[in-house]
């Protein structure tokens, strides 16, 4: 039966990345708001809450790291609880949660590579980018050592990942030191010989996925010259419009043909920028040893056209960069050719396109991975305007008689998942922020990478469960 108030809730969020913590402090709101009362649980697999802010974002970018200020607000608000080291459908069913919940949001992002296929993409030396940020991010489960033994690499890809990638790879590892990254990562990227960083993009300068900020970040990486090349500066009617039309494209367009006229400096690393450059094929016996590109040309209606002229360029390593795809999760319809969760503005949809009563979801596993942290809000405030239209249908859960919004935790208790806690938190963000203190280097924190470590240091709170 329905519940007897429509805002009297409890509701669960699946993802505490910024997609789950946005949603949960919107419906907060929504529900004080028309007068009623919500108790939110916001569930993640890792320790540590941020979701990507924390795992998807290069250590030197502390500007966009900024954001965890806001989303450490929402959650030390008290009006969201956190419950870390919990997997959905390993650790708890969809089952589960609708026996405790009347409302599920699912906001698990997208973390795994887009699919490149070209011959030769799984050989030993072509890496998936997202892996490689999983590792110099410090993510718990990816191994601790990546292999960086390339003097000539090529990032496939021209959007703010590739740049993120090649700029690890190119940077120096002494100019890192001012950051949060893990100790075994600086270790890694310092044995790496590398000389020459390679980044592709199969469309033209005034086409590419970039931002301007990131771009610009480029040229004032330290001993570390940027490199495009005259023959990639092609326009048609099309493309030239959008280089003096957009203002974020006319920004682009025009730092990268000022790096024309730079010289380089001699500096011991070198990041070229290729464009109009399709991949064909990664080539080696037995392991990665060059890549193969046929150069494009612009095709008058904002696509480009091979042009048959085949270039390959000796490389030892191959990142491709091209996006990221969300992961089926159980007991959830899946769009495979989308890799979102299938929805009508944050319903989640079943087979026959019919909304199943009470399952929502929000951020990149709703609508796919595009768009920045204004996107976010956007679309969790739509799918939190569609759960509050839907509060007056929604069905009790069959655990509300128990009572006092602890049985998830007694169950995860019972099933033997330590779980991390918004005290348990803060006692490893002290932590981590004391190991930067006392670093020869100071920095404002040193990732604890391990999972149990992390979870020790978490549950170190006796009200661990409070």
């Amino acid at each position: 039966m329905p519940s007897t108030s429509p805002f009297n809730l409890r509701v669960a969020i699946i993802g505490a990345g910024p997609a789950g913590i946005y949603a949960g402090n919107i419906l907060s709101k929504a529900v004080q708001d028309a007068g009623g009362s919500v108790a939110i649980d916001l569930f993640d697999k890792l320790p540590a809450p941020y979701g990507l802010i924390r795992y998807g974002v290069a250590p030197d970018h502390p500007r966009i790291k900024g954001i965890v200020t806001s989303l450490h607000e929402m959650l030390d608000s008290g009006s969201i609880r956190f419950i870390g080291n919990v997997t959905y459908g390993v650790d708890v069913s969809l089952q589960d949660l609708r026996e405790q919940y009347h409302a599920v949001i699912f906001a698990t992002g997208a973390i795994a590579d887009a699919p490149l296929t070209v011959p030769g993409i799984d050989l030993p030396g072509s890496y998936g980018a997202a892996d490689f940020v999983s590792w110099y991010d410090g993510h718990p489960d990816v191994a601790r050592s990546w292999p960086l033994d390339a003097t000539d690499i090529a990032v496939i890809g021209n959007g703010n990942v590739a740049l993120d990638v090649a700029r690890m790879l190119a940077k120096h590892p002494k100019d890192l030191l001012s950051t949060d990254i893990p100790d075994n990562v600086h270790a890694g990227l310092d044995s790496s010989p590398v000389t020459d960083v390679h980044i592709f993009g199969r469309r033209g300068p005034s086409q590419v996925k970039f931002t301007p900020i990131e771009l610009r970040e480029l040229a004032q990486v330290p001993d570390v010259d940027v490199i495009v090349y005259e023959e990639d500066f092609v326009f048609d009617e099309h493309t030239r419009a959008l280089a003096t039309t957009n203002n974020q494209v006319k920004v682009m367009t025009r730092t990268l043909e000022g790096w024309l006229t730079r010289q380089p400096t001699g500096a011991s690393r070198r990041l070229h920028l290729h464009f109009l450059q399709a991949p064909l094929e990664i080539y080696g016996n037995g392991r990665v040893e060059g890549i193969r590109f046929e150069r494009t040309e612009p095709s008058g209606d904002g696509g480009v056209r091979g042009t048959g002229v085949i270039v390959d360029y000796p490389v030892q390593a191959v990142y491709r960069a091209v996006g990221y795809r969300g992961s089926a999760l159980p007991d959830l319809p899946f769009d495979e050719a989308k890799g979102v969760i299938p929805n009508d503005g944050g319903r989640v949809l079943n087979a026959h396109g019919t909304p199943i009563a009470g399952i929502y979801a929000t951020g990149w596993i709703k609508r796919g991975p595009v768009g920045l942290i204004g996107h976010t809000k956007g679309d969790a405030l739509e799918t939190i305007t569609r759960l509050m239209e839907d509060a007056t249908t929604l069905e009790q859960p069959a655990g509300w008689a128990a009572g006092d919004g602890d049985e998830i935790l007694r169950v995860l208790t019972e099933r033997g998942v330590h779980v991390t806690t918004w005290p348990g938190w803060l006692i490893l963000d002290a932590h981590e922020k004391a190991l930067g203190t006392s670093h020869a280097a100071v920095r404002d924190r040193v990732k604890v990478v391990e999972r149990d470590e992390q979870v020790h240091i978490a549950r170190a709170d006796a009200a661990v469960l409070s």
